[in-house]
Order: C-alpha cells, then structure tokens, then sequence
C-alpha cells in the first residue's frame, strides 16, 4: 500500500481494501502489486547471491559474509540440528529458498519505494504451506509407504480403545491444522504489522496538516510510527525464520524412523 496514497484529506482509516491493488486486469485473475513485488523479489535475490558468491573469497567481504551467515543459520541452525545429519542436506535448498523469498518480501513492507508486504496477500503465504504440506507428506510417504505412513501417526504402545482418538486428532493435525496455521501466523503479522504502520503514519501526517493542539498528537504519533516500523523490521525477520523452521520440523516428522 502507498503510504502518500492513503493520505486523504478526509481521513479514512486503512483497512483490508487498501491490501488489493490489481496493476493490469481486475478481479481474481488480476494483476497485483504482490505479484509485481514477488517478481522483482526472486530476480533481486538471484542477482544477491549471484554476486555477493561469485568471487568464493578465502577471506570474505561484507556481502559474501552475510549471504555465508544466512545460509549457515539455515543449514546447520535450522536444517540440520532439526532433520538430523543424515537426511538435512537435500532439504537445504528448499528451506533456503523459502526463507529468503519470505524474508525479501517481508522487508518490501518498509523498504521504500516499494512499501508492500507480498506475504500481507494471503494467496502467498497459502502458496509457500502448500509446496512444504506436498514435501512432508510425499517424504513421509515415500519412507514408510502409503499405508505404513497413516499408521505411523499413531504411536506404538496406546491402549486399543484410544488408537482411533488419536489416529484422528493426528490426521486433522497433519492435514488441515498445520498447513492452516503455518499461513496464517505468516500473513496474520504482515498484514497486522503493516497496517499500524499505516495507520500511524497517515494518521500522524493527518493530525499535522490540521489545526489546534493536533499538530502535537500528530508528531507524537509519527514518533510511534518509526518505533514500530523497527519493530516490524525484526518481525519480518523472525517471521521468516519461524515458516522455515516450522517447514524444517515438519519435514523432521517425516523423515523420522518413527512418524
């Protein structure tokens, strides 16, 4: 959302409206800002690796140290201490991937001149739970077979009467619980961080091009406004570590000798 857009001179509060913003076509199949952002996000990020990685220095420099940091605290921090050192290194690149299209796209929220968080699309963050949904069940499956893989559900030793109770909960769990959950808390905190910022900031420029005492309130809340925008900085970036650590423990599930 622009932030000089939503400044009116009656003001209206941002809401959920301000989040779709069709660039070409209209209605479902349009053509969004997100989208637009989640294009420039994957051609900036190869161009990032691409050219902070290519010289392989012994002795880093700035880029190509913070590029290693970020893909040692995915693989060994996350990949590995999670899926264990037998299996972790195939899923690194997808958990790489992930992490850093999130982290990106999370950042366009408070990056001028883009100020959009693709992830504050729910379609997005639907998508990203989709592909890890797909990677630990056919895993799953592919270790302990169709069959092997539901039973597995249940752990050994319970009591006959209560197999069917828990083979339930954990089906519902699998299927629908954590798919649902790993999307929402992803958009729930983009969509929620971007618009207060929003709304402190338009709100405060509104209090400052009024009259009387707002002025006052207004520049108090422009105040509030750039000490939650830091705030959603760390945000953005604990939300993409979370998804993929979340997608790690998932896949961990999957690939364990005992489901």
């Amino acid at each position: 959302m622009s932030i000089v857009a939503a400044v009116r001179s009656e003001y209206v509060a941002p809401g959920t409206a301000d989040f779709f913003q069709p660039l070409i076509g209209e209605g479902s199949f349009a053509i969004t800002r997100a989208c637009f952002l989640a294009l420039i996000s994957v051609g900036l990020i190869s161009w990032l690796l691409l050219a902070t990685t290519k010289k392989k220095a012994v002795v880093p420099g700035r880029g190509q140290m913070a590029t290693e940091a970020l893909y040692g605290m995915v693989r060994n921090g996350v990949a590995r201490d999670l899926i264990g050192s037998r299996d972790f290194l195939r899923f690194v690149p997808l958990l790489f991937t992930m992490f850093m299209l999130i982290l990106v796209n999370n950042l366009f929220g408070v990056l001028p001149p883009f100020q959009f968080p693709t992830m504050g699309r729910i379609a997005f963050p639907i998508m990203l739970a989709l592909i890890v949904w797909i990677v630990f069940h056919a895993i799953g499956m592919k270790k302990h077979g169709f069959i092997g893989y539901f039973k597995s559900l249940v752990p050994a030793g319970l009591p006959s009467w209560i197999v069917p109770i828990i083979f339930f909960l954990e089906l519902i769990t699998d299927l629908f619980t954590r798919p649902v959950t790993l999307a929402l808390r992803l958009f729930g905190n983009m969509f929620a961080g971007h618009i207060l910022i929003i709304l402190f900031i338009t709100g405060g420029y509104y209090m400052l091009t009024s009259g009387g005492i707002l002025p006052v309130a207004g520049g108090v809340t422009w105040i509030f406004g750039f000490v939650m925008t830091l705030f959603e900085l760390l945000v953005e970036f604990l939300q993409a570590y979370v998804f993929t650590l979340l997608a790690a423990l998932y896949i961990a599930g999957a690939v364990a000798d005992e489901h």
